[in-house]
């Protein structure tokens, strides 16, 4: 387990800047988590994640903003935990750009139609490497 804010390793880095999908666990006000696939940049310990009001992971962290996130590999895991924040237009230009060059998406259009999830990351869990539990 990797704990703290730290940075991961340099191959995580790689994997946060070239993955295209991330398992996003947010808590439905009932206490159950709610996971969903998402497009995500990730920059200087921050998941960027576009979304809408109306679904329901924008839903569930408005009223608890604590997420998991998560890159699908089972052999090499990559989990984050960390407290989302809404973040609404104007959108930084950074995240702008980043989400049109990796994934060919303005997500300025239509105007007001998207929000941001920023989430700022509290604890890896895991980065990169998964404990070999195979019997011997």
């Amino acid at each position: 387990m990797v704990t703290g804010r730290a940075e991961p390793q340099p191959e995580v880095l790689d994997r946060l800047d070239r993955e295209r999908i991330a398992w996003l666990c947010t808590v439905r006000p009932d206490g159950s988590p709610h996971v969903t696939p998402v497009w995500f940049l990730y920059r200087d310990g921050e998941w960027w994640i576009c979304t809408q009001e109306r679904n329901r992971k924008f839903r569930n962290v408005v009223a608890d903003p604590r997420v998991s996130l998560a890159l699908p590999d089972g052999v090499s895991p990559v989990v984050a935990e960390g407290d989302a924040a809404v973040v609404r237009a104007p959108f930084p230009r950074a995240v702008v750009d980043g989400f049109r060059r990796e994934y060919d998406w303005d997500i300025t259009v239509p105007p007001g139609g998207n929000v941001l999830l920023r989430v700022v990351v509290t604890r890896w869990l895991m980065a990169g490497s998964a404990p070999d539990d195979r019997p011997t």
